[in-house]
């Protein structure tokens, strides 16, 4: 079973995370910020993980350091539940409709951390969160979970269905990367050996 329990503290931060890669998408999360909640919960759903995060964190400065603490958490649980990465299909693509939010996601577990965040969001803030953490988010999950992550916004005008929409599609292309794939079955899928 591919599964992975973190524990990170920082005098900013303190939090649990399990994931198991192989779930059926249930979740239960409280990080102290409603929003993150929902994205999580969302992000569990539609990749079909099972997600269980706990976090306090210095909420009352802002939400910068839990956010970017829980992506270093949930990229570090990815690298460790994927292992050698032995069979998995390794790249993932979608492109995901939010109302009027379009949202294309691609994902390549390669062992070499890049974000490309082209995602222009209105609004400075949806609720009491800055809508700028969410790309320190996956800032922090690509640089522990070693892997190259685009988002390209191909339309949006709505904050939250943005936001929304590039956690489900990432959720949904990660899910397809992670996947095995037969053709690679017992094997690394690289012409290096290893990734």
């Amino acid at each position: 079973m591919r599964t992975a329990d973190i524990t990170r503290t920082t005098k900013e931060t303190d939090i649990r995370l399990s994931l198991t890669l192989d779930g059926t998408g249930k979740a239960k999360i409280d990080t102290g910020c409603g929003f993150m909640d929902h994205m999580l919960t969302l992000f569990a759903s539609h990749g079909r993980f099972d997600l269980n995060v706990s976090c306090s964190g210095d909420t009352k400065v802002d939400y910068h350091h839990t956010t970017e603490d829980l992506g270093i958490a949930l990229g570090t649980a990815f690298k460790e539940a994927l292992g050698d990465k032995k069979g998995i299909a390794r790249y993932g693509f979608t492109v995901l409709p939010m109302d009027e939010a379009l949202i294309l996601t691609a994902i390549d577990f390669s062992g070499r951390a890049a974000l490309n965040y082209d995602v222009p969001v209105p609004a400075e803030k949806v609720g009491d969160f800055d809508t700028e953490l969410a790309e320190e988010f996956w800032h922090a999950f690509v640089r522990t979970a070693e892997c190259s992550l685009h988002f390209i916004e191909l339309a949006g005008c709505n904050s939250h269905h943005i936001i929304e929409g590039s956690f489900k599609s990432a959720a949904r292309s990660i899910r397809t990367a992670v996947s095995f794939d037969a053709a690679y079955a017992g094997e690394i899928p690289s012409t290096k050996g290893s990734l």
